[in-house]
């Protein structure tokens, strides 16, 4: 049975935790950020968990981590 490959682009977005949990980054920090406030920002650099729903599919873009 041949490894399976690893989606790149999932290896680059997510990392899994100690639990095993997916964590991901905030979205709408990339550019545009003169008309956000410093609150809204500063809470943009926290990361947060992917929602149990979707880290089903994550999974399989990830397999080996």
């Amino acid at each position: 049975m041949p490894k399976i490959k690893s989606s790149r682009g999932a290896m680059k977005r997510f990392r899994v935790t100690a639990s095993g949990k997916i964590k991901r980054a905030k979205a709408f920090k990339g550019h545009l950020l003169s008309g956000k406030g410093k609150k809204r920002k500063r809470r943009l650099r926290q990361g947060a968990l992917v929602s149990p729903g979707e880290a089903k599919n994550i999974r399989k873009l990830i397999p080996y981590l």
